[in-house]
């Protein structure tokens, strides 16, 4: 009988990462849900883990890799909405309070640290990381400004950025895969049920939409988006915004002239060098 294929899902308890872990549950993957709440689901193992917290977060990691022997797939999904009012106005006469950054502490830094965890364990895998996958939840609030909640945008865009700047050596050292996904309206639970009522339904971005993108990325399969970019597996550091029925693969922004494009080249994995061999 084949080993199981394993997967860690930050935020697997409801919504998108429950979706996800129920779709590679199905599969036959044992699936490891790291989230503040308890669930029950198939061939999954609920794990009580805090991601904002280091010692929360490796010590789960490291409990799962003892227990399974390998990792194949993690998902950096966790997330919660700005709280707080940004814009809110303050008495003049003294320093405002400090504004309520967790969105951001689980948004990023929650992904950051579980980006660095994968590849620790990726790499610990007994034929090492090749082709394991690391996939971030960013959000069209990565891409499009997003003025009710600045904080929460601010988090999603510095996911895009931080993946963008990972993914290439991440592959080129190790084979592991890695993307980000910035899916548009599904419906879940962040957001309570007037807000969703009121929101154009025809414009809400349906769940087994962003479930079966995901399931392509990971498989490695042969992909076109709606604008006709094809995707192969070594197609790694995608952006993939998925819009209602819509996909689009997303690449960083263009160079501003030549001489940025010259800078970004160089610093390019694989050319660490080359600046000090043109100065010698």
């Amino acid at each position: 009988m084949p080993i199981s294929k394993v997967a860690i899902i930050t935020g697997g308890a409801s919504g998108l990462g429950l979706a996800v872990a129920d779709v590679f549950s199905r599969k036959g993957w044992r699936v490891h849900i790291f989230d503040l709440n308890e669930v029950e689901l198939g061939n999954c193992v609920s794990h009580i883990v805090d991601v904002a917290s280091w010692e929360s977060l490796s010590s789960s990691f490291d409990a799962v890799f003892k227990t399974e022997g390998r990792l194949d797939f993690v998902f950096a999904n966790a997330g919660v909405m700005e709280k707080g009012e940004f814009f809110e106005r303050h008495e003049l006469s003294s320093p405002p309070p400090e504004p309520d950054e967790s969105s951001m502490d689980v948004n990023l830094k929650g992904v950051v640290k579980t980006s660095y965890l994968s590849q620790h364990y990726f790499r610990a895998n007994t034929n090492g990381a090749k082709d394991c996958v690391l996939l971030m939840t960013s959000s069209i609030a990565g891409i499009y400004p997003q003025a009710s909640t600045p904080l929460y945008a601010a988090a999603k865009a510095g996911i895009l950025n931080f993946m963008r700047s990972v993914a290439p050596l991440f592959y080129q050292e190790d084979g592991i895969r890695t993307y980000a996904i910035c899916p548009g309206s599904v419906r879940t639970n962040l957001l309570p049920k007037p807000l969703w009522d009121a929101y154009p339904q025809e414009y809400l971005t349906q769940m087994d939409k962003v479930t079966s993108t995901i399931e392509l990325l990971i498989d490695g399969a042969q992909l076109q988006d709606s604008w006709g970019q094809k995707f192969e597996k070594s197609n790694v550091g995608l952006t993939v915004e998925i819009f209602v029925d819509d996909v689009y693969f997303r690449g960083p922004p263009d160079p501003c002239n030549d001489g940025m494009r010259f800078i970004l080249e160089l610093m390019k994995p694989g050319k660490k060098n080359a600046a000090s061999e043109r100065s010698e």
